[in-house]
């Protein structure tokens, strides 16, 4: 289990790495009035404090913090060498839990299942031996995976261009390639390959991601690489950047193109000599990790446009990983397998796990002609929409909503006359109508022609309320803009 940005108000490393025990992305904060602007530009799942921290100022944090984005959850990591009787007070004042020591994990995992059930957060299983308690782990692993390293980061796809950038990340993995690009539109899976490389070179160790995108220049500058005392106005104590708590592990730099062109040179220097300074300080620190630079930018554009330095761009260039996206004709392969995985292992409504189990061909056909602008992260939306909608055991035509902003927005548009009222749930009520219609209505032979089974043809049915006469009757009824919509799609049978 794992949040995605976790923020650290605390100078102890032993928080720090409890935080990267269970988050994805973890920001570090020296006091309060950091922690606010960290909260305000990353919106974390949890904030942890240390005890110096007394009720009071996190009652003032806690004050603040919901004027400006909302609640937010607080957790209070006490020490073995402080009284823990005032855990009370902290809840009391608002505090969303309390840990005894940065050990207790076991109160942390609990922590955390209260922040996913209250945020709706579907705690996902990566392992593929832990994908289905039902299903066996080694038929998940032949269905989707093409390779044992995307198993273990549940990178699905198996067609031409997953297969080809499976074997660069198997190669540049098994390498000594330092720093590593992986280069890819938004959604393609950039963070997967890159802990797939962390899962082959560094397991066990750290795995440190942080969005160059996410903050602003100093406050990226000061995570990095830490600061000193001093080093400027509000530096009241040391803080270690990320490069040093990466250690020996992997160090993400996601959208590297966003990083400001000053601190690309300061960069550049830590890749070429494998050693950093600390803002203010004058102490070379080791640099152990592994770097991974990601952007979902062309870096060559981006230099062409002064935006990148070219010297950082030809130095990250050594055995870049690019992954095609979904559109992309050796990629659609996948996009069956995408939805049937993630249809597989959702968690967006347990009640429903066993019970929707599908998708009807229709709706696979559906998935296969959209364009996918946001890629498998889009997918993973769309059908777990999808579940949300579903009333019978397979996802149909109607489940599939691929814009439901832009659906809205025309259902609202003066200039949308033409599909007023019109809908999916309409269309495929006018298909099961006219299979039933061109088999009469032989329901075995109409649920062969539509892709679906019997037991979901007959909760169809039921659910749009078909009758054998319906049909015809409404084709005898004046023709509204709707119904020329769909004649012009499927010229009716005669009644």
């Amino acid at each position: 289990m794992s949040l995605s940005r976790v923020a650290v108000v605390s100078k102890d490393p032993d928080i720090q790495q409890l935080a990267q025990r269970y988050s994805r992305e973890v920001f570090g904060a020296d006091d309060l009035a950091d922690a606010l602007d960290i909260v305000q530009t990353v919106n974390p799942d949890l904030v942890l404090f240390d005890q110096r921290f007394g009720p009071g100022r996190i009652g003032e944090f806690l004050d603040k913090a919901d004027k400006r984005i909302g609640s937010v959850p607080v957790v209070i990591v006490g020490s073995e060498g402080r009284p823990s009787g005032s855990s009370s007070e902290y809840l009391q004042g608002g505090a969303f839990g309390y840990l005894q020591t940065s050990k207790d994990y076991v109160q942390m995992e609990r922590i955390i299942d209260r922040i996913e059930d209250a945020s709706g957060i579907a705690g996902r299983q990566t392992d593929c031996e832990n994908l289905s308690s039902i299903e066996d782990s080694e038929e998940y692993a032949q269905r989707f995976f093409a390779e044992n390293i995307a198993c273990s980061v549940s990178m699905v796809g198996k067609s031409e261009a997953m297969v080809s950038s499976l074997k660069m990340i198997k190669l540049v993995a098994g390498s000594r390639c330092n720093p590593i690009l992986i280069v890819g539109e938004t959604g393609t899976g950039k963070e997967l390959v890159a802990k797939a490389i962390h899962t082959v070179r560094h397991a066990g160790e750290q795995f440190v991601a942080v969005n160059c995108a996410a903050l602003t220049a100093s406050l990226l500058e000061s995570e990095l690489f830490g600061h000193v005392r001093g080093a400027f106005t509000g530096a009241d104590r040391d803080k270690t950047g990320l490069l040093e708590l990466a250690g020996g592990g992997t160090l993400l730099l996601d959208e590297i193109s966003e990083m400001p062109v000053d601190l690309q040179a300061k960069l550049l220097r830590v890749l070429q000599d494998r050693s950093f300074r600390k803002v203010g300080g004058v102490k070379d620190i080791k640099c152990k990790a592994t770097i991974i630079a990601s952007s979902n930018r062309n870096l060559k554009s981006e230099v062409e446009a002064k935006r990148f330095r070219e010297d950082l761009y030809y130095r990250l260039n050594i055995g870049p990983i690019v992954l095609a996206p979904l559109r992309a004709p050796e990629r659609r392969d996948d996009i069956k397998l995408l939805a049937e995985y993630f249809l597989k292992t959702s968690a967006i409504c347990p009640e429903k796990r066993d019970k929707v189990t599908s998708l009807t061909k229709l709706a696979i056909e559906n998935l296969e002609r959209y364009h996918w602008p946001g890629n498998v992260r889009e997918l993973r939306n769309v059908i777990e929409r999808a579940i949300l909608l579903e009333t019978t055991d397979k996802i149909g035509l109607s489940g599939i909503v691929l814009d439901p902003t832009e659906c809205a927005q025309a259902s609202q548009s003066p200039s949308s006359g033409l599909i007023r009222g019109f809908s999916l749930a309409r269309a495929e009520r006018e298909l099961i109508a006219r299979a039933l219609k061109e088999t009469g209505w032989q329901k075995t032979r109409a649920a062969a022609l539509l892709g679906i089974t019997r037991a979901t043809l007959y909760a169809k049915v039921k659910q749009y309320n078909i009758e054998r006469e319906s049909h015809c009757a409404e084709a005898r009824r004046p023709a509204n803009r709707d119904d020329v919509l769909i004649s012009s799609l499927h010229e009716p049978a005669p009644c």
